[in-house]
This record gives structure tokens, sequence and C-alpha cells, in this order.
């Protein structure tokens, strides 16, 4: 008897996320995400998954920038439709805006996928610092 092993399932990569603790006092920006490409149907089902339950159901996202592949106006992202928008506002360049409606809205800095290690790291800890 032959027994065949099948390659091992690849493994997801980490998200790459770093969030402010949650007060009381409204914040510029509420983290930051260092997603691996510019592909939003790639990248958001992963940023969806991993954000704290207390943020509810995301059902917009609002990205920053013309660097964003192109994108349908709503996708199915977990079992849930979300609405896809983008926008080239100059007041808040590298972006990306969550909405739960009842629950808040977050706004995360994105750090470009191909910045170093060392600077990713450096923004998401400035991005996720409370402030004095």
């Amino acid at each position: 008897m032959t027994t065949a092993l099948e390659p091992p399932l690849p493994s997801q990569p980490l998200l790459r996320l770093s969030l402010a603790p949650r007060g009381t006092m409204p914040r510029p920006i509420d983290g930051a995400w260092w997603p691996r490409s510019y592909d939003l149907l790639t990248e958001l089902p992963r940023l969806l998954g991993g954000l704290p339950p207390e943020w509810g159901h995301i059902t917009s996202v609002t990205v920053s920038g013309a660097k964003w592949s192109a994108t349908p106006g709503r996708t199915l992202v977990c079992n849930q439709v979300v609405r896809l928008r983008r926008t080239v506002a100059a007041t808040a360049p590298d972006t990306v805006v969550l909405l739960a409606p009842g629950q808040g809205r977050w706004d995360l800095l994105v750090v470009p996928p191909d910045t170093t290690e060392e600077a990713a790291l450096s923004f998401m800890t400035a991005a996720a610092d409370t402030p004095s």
C-alpha cells in the first residue's frame, strides 16, 4: 500500500497591524497597517479578519491615494458586503478609513508595502503611541 503525502498548506502571512489603545479622546490616527501589496481585494480580507471584535462589522472602506489597484464598488469579505471607495484627498494621503455602523470610524495609516522593516516598525509604533 502506498500513501501519498500532500504538501502542507501554505501558511497565511501574519497581519501587520498596530492599533492605538482605545481611549476617550478622539485621535487623528487609530493605528497603522502595513499591507504586503496595493491589491485591496487581496489585502482587505486579512485586515478585516484581524480587527478587534469590538470594532463590529466594517461595512465601508475608503482608501486614499492612487496607488491601490482598481476595485469594484462593493465586495464580499468574510461573508459580508463591504463598500469600497477611493479618494485622492490631499489631507490624508496614505490612510484607510473603516466604518462600522453604530460602532465607529477608524483611520489607519497605510505603511507602503515596499517600506523597509525598520522604517515600517517605526511608523507603526508612532501611529499606535498614546499622545502625551
